[in-house]
């Protein structure tokens, strides 16, 4: 499952980042790695973006950057 696919009011476990150079390493520097719990806070009306609460912090994701990373 990706964080994509994760339901509101949902908490994850990162599990996999898939991307691929900058975009990784963008999605990383936003504190966003393996074996961190993601809660997803709300969903826009079209889907994107995904707000969810990182590290203690609120993050707005694009649908695409969502897709990249596989959580459990």
């Amino acid at each position: 499952m990706t964080l994509r696919e994760a339901k509101i009011g949902q908490t994850v476990r990162v599990k996999k980042l898939t991307g691929e150079g900058a975009v990784k390493r963008r999605i990383m520097d936003m504190g966003i790695t393996r074996g961190v719990d993601v809660y997803v806070r709300k969903v826009a009306p079209l889907g994107d973006p995904v707000e969810v609460t990182v590290r203690g912090y609120e993050l707005s994701l694009r649908r695409e950057d969502a897709q990249m990373i596989e959580v459990e």
